[in-house]
């Protein structure tokens, strides 16, 4: 009984960790959004990922980042003239950016550590919780590779690369959520989910991140600022120019009538598979955690068409894309009970 009690104060702890660790992702990829809104993501021009911690401390230090940022793409094309202050409201939101993913990455690693030598870890979860330590590393390349994407001549990020990063801090963000919830549940009593539940649980759980990769490539041809009337795009239900490039495949990635076209396409898929699986649930008596994905999708249709309408303000664009992982994060929940169970 005493190894029982222990084993389950230890799960308790990892899973609040973990939830912790996850709370801060989630923060991370709104200032990531953030980020990306305000144009701040091209003006730190160097990785340095030991000593890149510490902001200029001096005016000498600001006028040495300045310098280095004057001779990148993105200010002799875009932000030509730039003054030292104006430079400083961008830089601090890439500088914060970057700082948290290396927070995030002290607070995931020592307690892990830590939790390893007090041997709180279970044998079976080891390899799992350090693959996730790993996956943290990739993501920082990932950061810097696509950052890198417009230091060369265009100054633009590559939304291919943008949305890849994007992809990746939702994995990241997605298991970290996953495991919590395992860890946190311990071995509560529970009723079954049947089969066809289970899987329309996880079907809606890609739906949304798929619809949020979408969003990725939105954000990196910057669609969101074309067509901002709703429902009809520009009056047309059909734009022109949707598939005006070649070969075909190319509009779904690089033309922005077509990416934002698809968004919105996505929107309605997700908006079915929500309430289907809500109609699923109540014909099948799960009630554990239902109404989140539901209300979340209410909040988020509206955070998306009135950042549509009102051409993408800051607020808005960074407050859709908080959505966005929010309702990613509760349907992860309702696919966790239907897995292993919702509560009795």
């Amino acid at each position: 009984m005493k190894d029982h009690t222990l084993a389950a104060r230890h799960s308790r702890i990892l899973g609040l960790w973990l939830l912790f660790c996850a709370a801060t992702v989630y923060v991370m990829v709104i200032v990531g959004g953030i980020t990306r809104l305000t144009q701040s993501g091209l003006s730190m021009v160097e990785w340095e990922p030991i000593m890149g911690i510490l902001p200029p401390l001096s005016l000498a230090d600001w006028q040495d980042v300045f310098d280095k940022y004057r001779a990148s793409p993105e200010y002799l094309k875009v932000n030509y003239g730039m003054s030292l202050a104006e430079f400083k409201n961008i830089f601090w939101w890439e500088y914060g950016h970057r700082v948290l993913g290396r927070v995030i990455g002290m607070i995931y690693l020592l307690p892990l550590l830590f939790f390893l030598l007090r041997g709180m870890v279970p044998s079976s979860w080891k390899l799992r919780l350090f693959m996730l330590f790993l996956l943290g590393g990739l993501q920082g390349l990932m950061g810097w590779y696509m950052v890198k994407s417009g230091l060369v001549d265009v100054p633009h990020v590559s939304q291919y690369r943008l949305t890849a990063h994007l992809g990746l801090a939702l994995i990241i963000f997605g298991f970290m959520w996953w495991y919590a919830l395992s860890f946190l549940r311990g071995d509560l009593m529970h009723k079954e989910s049947s089969a066809t539940f289970l899987k329309v649980s996880f079907l809606a759980v890609l739906i949304v991140f798929l619809m949020m990769l979408s969003g990725g490539f939105v954000a990196g041809t910057k669609a969101g600022y074309i067509l901002n009337t709703f429902p009809k795009m520009g009056g047309e239900w059909i734009p022109q120019g949707l598939l005006a490039m070649t070969p075909t495949w190319r509009n779904a990635f690089e033309n922005a009538v077509t990416v934002q076209f698809i968004h919105r396409a996505f929107a309605v898929v997700v908006i079915a598979t929500i309430v289907g699986l809500a109609w699923l649930a109540r014909s099948q008596k799960f009630t554990t955690g239902i109404a989140w994905p539901l209300c979340v999708l209410v909040l988020q249709v509206v955070l998306g068409i009135s950042a549509l309408v009102m051409v993408v303000p800051v607020s808005l664009g960074a407050a859709h894309q908080a959505g966005a992982v929010a309702l990613f994060a509760s349907a992860l929940f309702v696919a966790h009970r239907a897995r292993y169970g919702q509560v009795a």
